[in-house]
């Protein structure tokens, strides 16, 4: 069989069994035991333990179910409750003020967790009941919440973060680091959007008289939730960028350092720990499971010359490289849509990366652009993860269509950031350069 048949066939394959909504893992899996078997050899299956072993001995994968612990003791804390409280203090007097608190917190979030269900859930049940009842618009309430819990996605410590260097083979700490400004940068179109439609649309965003005027000192003092949340973005992130710690090692202190708000509650008990264990390993699992399989899959993809003959297609093309470039983000967008982060950096980074070197664009830069296009996916419709998120938040009376009409102008400034993030590439690769050099 051809090259041009092999791929045909294994992509097609893929595409028919990921509709029929079979889990991604098994069906990565199973695809790489068949064709290994029916296109190479039987003898050839020992590629497949050999890619097994050497994902389970990866050093870098433990930074994994470490940060997913962290998100899981944080959510359990009551962490969550106190920010929104002090934003609510903070921005409720102002036209938009609880979108604009909304984004805050949720960047706060994703500086802590990284984790998009996490984020969309908690603001769904904390932030929207509290829009609504002030009359605020349904479609920006639910799109401010939908678009601002993704930024979990790209601002560290983010899990896909973690997963695309290790796929990319380049340094976890950079790609990390490589987020922050992007990150910020979506989070202000966010606000910067908020606020003009609070001027031209006062209507959308209506200020309650009921809410009384806080004084300074109450400000002040609720400001206090704020300070193991601060604390923690600073072990994680400064120990990553001084060079103090690897990303995994900043992961385990992050751990510890999630465990001082339910000390400080006295809310430490048994339960709470051993629920929060308990949902970090249903998440890891399915995360190894799903790197398990794509590892397998690339590695038959590869060996029975698929990737060689996709460069070779590539090659011969008379294009203008940004033209291929925005395939692939099209592509990303649409696999957003049907796959998690996960399985679409596992099955599409080994394929996209020669063509990135080979169009001779910056891996890091690259990886920024490629989270911010999950980003674009997760929120897109009809089959945007998030969308399913607060699909479980939204009350009797509010529709999904509210949902999909909201998140339209929020999917624009995520554009509108990737176009910027591909004409500056310095605002992605400074820091990393910074951190490099130290």
């Amino acid at each position: 069989m051809t090259s041009n048949m092999i791929l045909v066939l294994m992509f097609g394959s893929l595409t028919l069994f990921m509709l029929t909504g079979l889990p991604i893992a098994f069906v990565l899996g199973g695809l790489s035991l068949l064709f290994t078997v029916t296109l190479w050899e039987p003898n050839a299956v020992i590629v497949l333990v050999l890619q097994i072993f050497d994902t389970m001995k990866s050093e870098a994968l433990l930074a994994i179910p470490l940060f997913i612990l962290m998100a899981c003791i944080l959510q359990r804390s009551g962490v969550i409750e106190d920010l929104y409280r002090a934003m609510e203090l903070w921005f409720g007097r102002l036209k938009g003020g609880l979108a604009i608190g909304t984004v805050i917190i949720c960047v706060v979030m994703a500086a802590m967790t990284g984790v998009v269900g996490a984020a969309v859930t908690a603001m769904g049940i904390l932030a929207l009941p509290e829009m609504l009842r002030r009359g605020y618009k349904p479609e920006l309430a639910l799109g401010t919440i939908c678009a601002s819990g993704t930024l979990g996605i790209l601002i560290p410590p983010s899990v896909l973060t973690i997963v695309y260097a290790v796929t990319a083979q380049i340094s976890i700490g950079q790609m990390l680091i490589a987020g922050i400004v992007p990150g910020l940068i979506l989070a202000a179109l966010y606000i910067a959007y908020i606020i003009v439609v609070g001027w031209v649309k006062p209507e959308w965003v209506p200020l309650d008289p009921s809410t009384r005027k806080a004084p300074l000192r109450e400000k002040l003092v609720a400001l206090k939730a704020l300070v193991i949340p601060a604390m923690l973005i600073v072990m994680i992130l400064g120990s990553i960028f001084f060079g103090i710690a690897t990303p995994t090692e900043s992961a385990a202190v992050g751990v510890a350092g999630a465990l001082l708000p339910s000390l400080i509650k006295r809310r430490w008990e048994r339960g709470m720990l051993r629920g929060a264990a308990t949902d970090a390993l249903k998440a890891t699992a399915m995360i190894l499971w799903i790197t398990l399989g794509a590892k397998a899959y690339v590695a038959i993809f590869t060996g029975l010359g698929g990737a060689d003959t996709l460069l070779q297609f590539i090659q011969g093309l008379d294009v203008n490289r940004w033209l291929i470039l925005a395939a692939m983000m099209l592509l990303l967008v649409f696999l957003g849509t049907v796959l998690d982060e996960l399985g679409i950096i596992l099955l599409t980074v080994p394929v996209f990366l020669p063509i990135v070197r080979l169009l001779g664009f910056d891996e890091l830069w690259f990886g920024v652009l490629y989270a911010i296009t999950i980003q674009m996916g997760y929120i897109s419709p009809p089959f945007g993860y998030t969308l399913f998120y607060i699909k479980g938040t939204l009350p009797s009376h509010i529709g999904m269509n509210a949902v999909y009409w909201g998140i339209l102008p929020f999917f624009g400034l995520q554009f509108v950031g990737l176009l910027i993030c591909a004409a500056f590439p310095d605002l992605v690769t400074y820091l990393p350069r910074l951190m490099a050099s130290r």
